[in-house]
């Protein structure tokens, strides 16, 4: 059960939840692909002096690239977004939570942000403008045209 099911009151609709794009874990890749890249030029250079500096180097790359990885997938999985009929939640962490909330009648315009790469994909940006607030942009956002569709379009 996700932070937003738990959350939602008696008589609330969870209308639409989404979380970040999977494109966000493609920042992993580079360094993988470099790793690789640096690998193979290590086994044909194998008859120099630098092959092991360069598994050396190509083995820091893929940690690199691993790391990347797993604080994507640790940021993927705990960051929520959902829409009720009452409010707009967001939840982001594992350890230290933050949450930040506004009444859905509090909401002046949403505004939707895609590149051509986000129209294709299906993600983009977010931004929420309240009543005297406006929330920080909401990046990287699943279907944001649909979450921005539940929210005003009540």
């Amino acid at each position: 059960m996700t932070y937003i099911d738990r959350i939602v009151k008696p008589g609330e609709t969870l209308l639409v939840s989404a979380r970040p794009h999977w494109i966000m874990f493609l920042s992993a890749v580079p360094p993988l692909v470099a790793a690789l890249a640096v690998t193979a030029w290590a086994a044909f250079a194998a008859q120099t002096k630098l092959t092991p500096a360069l598994y050396l180097g190509a083995l820091l790359l893929v940690v690199l690239g691993l790391m990347t990885l797993a604080r994507r997938l640790l940021d993927w999985s705990t960051t929520e977004f959902g829409v009720t009929n009452h409010r707009v939640i967001v939840k982001r962490g594992l350890f230290s939570l933050h949450t930040v909330e506004m009444n859905v009648d509090k909401v002046e315009s949403v505004d939707v942000d895609q590149t051509l790469i986000g129209r294709l994909f299906g993600f983009g940006t977010v931004t929420i403008h309240g009543i005297g607030a406006r929330w920080d942009p909401i990046p990287q956002i699943t279907d944001p045209v649909g979450f921005r569709s539940a929210i005003t379009d009540r």
